[in-house]
């Protein structure tokens, strides 16, 4: 728990220590965030501690840098890269496998949306994942590609979306398990004057290679955050946390998500 307990006291204490600025462009900046395929440049460092892993009921963390960069490419179409990068401490997940510490698979997303949306928001293009996990426990040794695509609206102080992919390995180690593999975020967000927010975004997944047992993670539960500022740096602070109703047998039981986004506005 003493790592969850950091995450929280540094939440708290930049909470505290960050300066007052125009409530109405911290509200829109917060709603921004949590589009995601909007025209703002983000760098998360996304925190994952999920307990009750493995054999040992044991902690994982995973940091998840995860860079957005968005392109004009025509008056009508923008292209939204999302690169989510894993740096990953394994605990033992069966005798011999973990207790490793090193680089996941990266993930690259390239999302096609409309420049000039309506109330009704959304991207679709390819996803990518790169064979390059340090340590086999840490990665799949599969080249892996599929398609992804986002869909929201912001109503008010409302934004509700879903993200969804799926990805399937096409080369790699013949020795390796392939990868079929879903994702399913839905996030729901109520956003509150001067940049505070309360969220909820899961993210559930699915194993179709695994047996039916130990095929779905499914969470449930949430957090919020606020929009600050370090100097002249706006700032997405934000925790989380779930319990999985659903999980593989050696799956975290639940998890705390604790971000930091640097965010450069245009």
């Amino acid at each position: 728990m003493s790592q969850t307990r950091i995450a929280a006291f540094t939440l708290l204490a930049m909470l505290i220590a960050a300066p007052l600025w125009a409530q109405e462009e911290a509200t829109e900046l917060a709603k921004k965030t949590q589009n995601p395929i909007s025209d703002l440049i983000s760098v998360p460092f996304q925190s994952n501690f999920n307990y009750n892993v493995g054999p040992g009921n044991d902690l994982q963390y995973v940091l998840n840098i995860q860079p957005v960069i968005p392109f004009r490419l025509t008056d009508d179409w923008n292209l939204i890269t999302r690169t989510t990068i894993p740096l990953i401490d394994q605990p033992t997940l069966a005798p011999g496998v973990g207790d490793e510490f090193g680089l996941g698979d990266i993930q690259a997303s390239l999302l096609f949306s409309p420049a000039k949306p309506g109330a009704f928001i959304w991207g679709i293009g390819p996803i990518l994942q790169f064979p390059t996990g340090t340590d086999e426990s840490l990665g799949s040794e599969k080249w892996a590609a599929g398609p992804t695509a986002v869909a929201l609206t912001i109503q008010g102080p409302w934004v509700l979306g879903i993200l969804a992919n799926n990805l399937w390995s096409f080369a790699g180690d013949d020795g390796r398990q392939d990868v079929n593999q879903m994702l399913l975020q839905y996030f729901i967000n109520y956003n509150f004057p001067g940049g505070w927010y309360l969220t909820s975004s899961p993210i559930i997944t699915a194993d179709w290679e695994a047996n039916s047992d130990n095929r779905w993670t499914v969470p449930i539960g949430g957090g919020g955050g606020k929009i600050i500022k370090i100097g002249n740096l706006p700032v997405n602070l934000n925790l989380q946390a779930f319990y999985n109703v659903e999980h593989p047998d050696n799956g975290p039981e639940w998890s705390v998500r604790f971000q930091i986004a640097f965010l450069f506005p245009k």
